[in-house]
């Protein structure tokens, strides 16, 4: 999985590029932690260029929204395409996030 990374002002955002799987999901988390860390919390998840996410990617995600909401931040994802919101959805986890249609609605969230 590819992941690139964008800084637009003070918010960074990530976005992943393939399935949000086992395989990948502990190095998306990493990379998420990471730029976190160095935005403040200002971060935004593109995900427009995941297809599918599995429980590891669904776990990542949670894992990075319970970090940031002890800082209190709220993770933003943007462009999640219908199978992803239905997983969100499905699964009850759908309000551990803020959601957005696109990157620039995301980034002006922080304003």
């Amino acid at each position: 999985m590819e992941i690139v990374e964008q800084v637009k002002g003070a918010v960074t955002v990530l976005k992943p590029r393939g399935p949000l799987c086992e395989d990948d999901a502990e190095n998306f988390k990493r990379k998420a932690t990471e730029a976190s860390a160095a935005a403040m919390g200002r971060v935004v998840i593109d995900a427009s260029a995941i297809p599918y996410v599995d429980s590891r990617g669904l776990e990542a995600l949670v894992d990075l929204s319970e970090a940031l909401g002890e800082s209190g931040q709220t993770l933003r994802l943007c462009a999640a395409n219908e199978t992803l919101r239905e997983v969100l959805d499905l699964t009850d986890l759908s309000a551990m996030f803020e959601h957005y249609e696109d990157v620039n609605a995301a980034v002006r969230s922080f304003l």
